[in-house]
């Protein structure tokens, strides 16, 4: 063979290398498109979700565009590791991003059409192509596609660990159903830690890398288990685990603990709620280092809130277990009413005017609203039977049904909103807004506002025990009048008992506040003034606007749960009010904190004053006996009698009008919690105080928490101590009784 032959057949034999170097040396400059920078290399750009975090390190829940969290190699199982190495790329441990090997069999397959021979992917050049390279849209851009992951795949193999390589990807992957990661896969599919899966579950999530979508084990469970035994067969293949651990694992079953990540579940939905609002205006307050406003759903914010998960569980659990009972009370009470549950002597028009309130602030009225449907349409689109799920105590009902019809039959249920807080820091340790965030998104601890009624009247009491009164000092049980002309009213006012058992009787101010009767309240209102009472109000952390007007004593205004309960903070907390806060701090994806949080407090009583409606406040739950009416009773006994409470623990009733609301704030040593009940409109309730008053609305909810906190007390670290009150205080609210007996609360009280 001639000397010009040979160079030529040498040419032809290296001409792909050189070739393919020519290519790879062209893509690496950026002749066919930008390669990412350095920095994107070292910061590669992933939407990670904000984790809300509770006080007793559980993920609450989470803010994401894509549920997506960070998990570190060493929370990752080795069987994992294993399982994705065995099945992906066995060599991955000795090559630097391509595997030659896998290459030339690729190749090798590809001449030869047979396809079964695999791929040549490497991880790290999966990991490459999902950072930083766009869906090819045809064989030439699939080649320089190929190319930039080789280039991209060196880069990054110079610059990470292994470990951190199979981190990266694993924190990337996208496993359907909102599970975007193996931290936020583990918890979706099976409820728990990465770290604590088990091998079968590790070759599951490992098969799906394939496809997660075909391979889906909530559509194709069959499917996922043959892709699962392929994830075994080449563990057993490269000797990961042995011929008769496979024998047994390849007959084991899928067992899911599914867990789709969503809104609507989970622990404390109406608190992550509210608090993704004021989280995105903290963001909008707050910069990240280049400049940028942190974003609560894509900057992995990790957010440390006071809720404890425990507690937080128990009072979701107390709610659901009263408000069930009640409600059957309530439809069994309203059986056979022609207009339940509103009253005989509502008007037909009255009633229709309801539903369509109900009509116009619902969410599908303002879609059709912003479509552009006229009025006379859009009602006859509320009159249209559709397929709808409704809420029931006893399990969602799958139904056909008018929207209109669906407003009418959620008009019947009674709502809750509760909250719990450690009065002395101001943590609020349980927020449960409402009976079922999936299906009544209103949140009736912060935003919702109703009536207070009586659960107002201690802070009244406290002026007056701050001006010299003491809880032995006796009021005359007579109608107080509060003139039209000196207080500026249209007729004189003439506040009046719910019943006449006292009338003309001379009560002991810790009498009157036990049994709430309303006259000694509006005697005391009438010693020192509305304007003393708003001012009062201000100092306890009432920032609703309260109007300075006689009525006040008996709670015709509108507050919050959240408002009441800070409030009563001050009489446990020696007389300081403490801002009732829900989170500690805020750290960056990387640990670094951004801000800590601590409560706002002002001082609004002497300790003296507090200590007296602390004992005063036990007397409505242990009973007072009152000499001239030579009985014992209490509003809130039933949390004695009936809950076999035997701690000290105070509290306070609330009923207003026509039984609208009710409410009960609850006292410990270690928690203040607040809890109101009643329907959405407050023409609904139900027709005696009997059912209706706020100790059989309201306080079961508390007792049926507090049972379960006690329950609990080497976890919850919640304890039945007594009240750190001076012998000095007790000797005031000695007033020469001596009784032992408990009485009955079958009463309650109205304005």
């Amino acid at each position: 063979m001639s000397r010009n032959r040979k160079i030529l057949l040498w040419l032809i034999i290296t001409s792909p290398f050189f070739g393919l170097f020519l290519l790879v040396n062209l893509t690496a400059i950026g002749v066919f498109g930008d390669l990412p920078t350095f920095e994107q290399l070292e910061n590669p750009n992933n939407n990670l979700a904000t984790e809300i975090i509770s006080e007793d390190g559980v993920i609450l829940g989470k803010y994401f565009f894509e549920n997506r969290s960070k998990a570190n190699y060493n929370e990752i199982p080795e069987n994992l590791i294993n399982a994705f190495i065995s099945t992906e790329d066995v060599r991955f441990r000795n090559h630097s991003g391509i595997d030659g090997r896998a290459l030339l069999r690729a190749i090798h397959g590809a001449l030869t059409g047979k396809s079964s021979s695999g791929g040549a992917s490497t991880i790290t050049q999966q990991l490459s192509k999902m950072l930083f390279t766009e869906k090819p849209s045809s064989g030439i851009d699939r080649v320089m596609q190929k190319l930039k992951e080789w280039i991209i795949s060196g880069q990054l193999e110079k610059r990470y660990t292994k470990d951190e390589i199979l981190t990266m990807y694993l924190n990337r992957f996208d496993w359907v159903n909102n599970a975007v990661g193996i931290k936020s896969a583990s918890q979706v599919y099976f409820n728990k830690a990465p770290i604590d899966l088990n091998v079968s579950e590790s070759a599951m999530l490992v098969g799906m890398l394939k496809n997660p979508s075909y391979y889906n084990p909530n559509r194709r469970m069959e499917l996922t288990e043959g892709r699962r035994n392929i994830v075994f067969s080449q563990m057993k293949k490269y000797e990961v685990i042995s011929d008769s651990l496979y024998d047994t694992l390849v007959q084991q079953p899928i067992i899911l603990n599914f867990n789709k990540a969503s809104h609507n579940e989970g622990l404390a939905p109406y608190f992550r709620e509210y608090f993704r609002g004021e989280l995105k205006k903290w963001c909008a307050t707050h910069t990240k280092p280049d400049g940028t406003n942190y974003n609560a759903y894509t900057d992995g914010l990790k957010v440390y809130t006071t809720i404890n998960s425990r507690l937080q569980q128990f009072a979701e659990e107390g709610m659901r277990t009263h408000m069930s009972s009640l409600q059957k009370d309530f439809n069994n009470h309203w059986k056979g009413y022609t207009k339940a549950p509103y009253p005989d002597d509502f008007e037909w028009e009255q009633i229709d005017e309801i539903i369509d309130q109900g009509m116009r602030r619902s969410e599908r009225y303002r879609k059709l609203k912003k479509a552009g449907k006229s009025i006379k349409v859009i009602k006859s689109i509320f009159k249209k039977k559709v397929q709808m799920t409704l809420f029931s105590w006893d399990g969602e009902i799958d139904t056909l049904l008018s929207p209109r019809d669906s407003i009418k039959y959620n008009k019947f249920f009674i709502h809750s909103g509760m909250m719990s807080m450690d009065p002395k820091t101001g943590h609020v340790k349980a927020y449960v807004g409402g009976i079922s965030y999936k299906h009544f998104k209103y949140d009736h601890v912060k935003i919702g506002k109703r009536q207070v009624g009586s659960t107002f009247k201690p802070f009244l009491y406290s002026l007056a025990m701050q001006e010299g009164y003491t809880p032995c000092s006796e009021v005359s049980n007579v109608p107080v009048v509060f003139d039209k002309t000196r207080w500026r009213l249209e007729k004189d006012w003439v506040p009046k008992n719910s019943g006449d058992e006292f009338d003309e009787m001379s009560l002991t101010l810790k009498f009157g506040l036990a049994n709430s009767i309303n006259t000694v309240t509006a005697y005391i209102m009438k010693q020192f003034g509305p304007h003393a009472v708003v001012d009062l109000a201000k100092k306890i952390g009432i920032h609703s606007k309260i109007l300075a007007v006689p009525s006040l004593c008996l709670g015709t205004f509108d507050l919050s749960v959240y408002e009441m309960v800070g409030a009563y903070s001050t009489f446990v907390n020696k007389g300081v009010w403490t801002e009732p806060i829900f989170v500690t701090r805020i750290e960056d994806k990387n640990g670094v904190v951004l801000e800590d949080f601590l409560p706002k407090t002002q001082e609004a009583m002497s300790k003296e004053t507090a200590d007296l409606m602390v004992r005063m406040l036990q007397g409505v739950v242990d009973g007072v006996y009152s000499p001239a009416a030579g009985v014992t009773r209490g509003t809130g006994v039933r949390l004695r009698f009936k809950y076999g409470f035997e701690n000290e623990m105070g509290g306070k009733t609330g009923t207003t009008q026509n039984q609208s609301d009710g409410y009960f704030m609850g006292i410990t040593p270690n928690l203040v919690t607040g809890v109101w009940s009643g329907c959405e409109d407050r023409a609904a309730h139900f027709r005696t105080i009997h059912y209706g008053q706020g100790a059989n609305m309201a306080l079961p909810v508390f007792a049926e928490y507090m049972q379960r906190v006690y329950a609990d007390t080497l976890e919850s670290g919640i304890y039945p101590i007594d009240f750190d009150i001076p012998k000095s205080v007790d000797l005031k609210l000695d007033c020469g009784e001596a009784t032992n007996s408990i009485g009955t609360d079958e009463f309650d009280e109205e304005f």
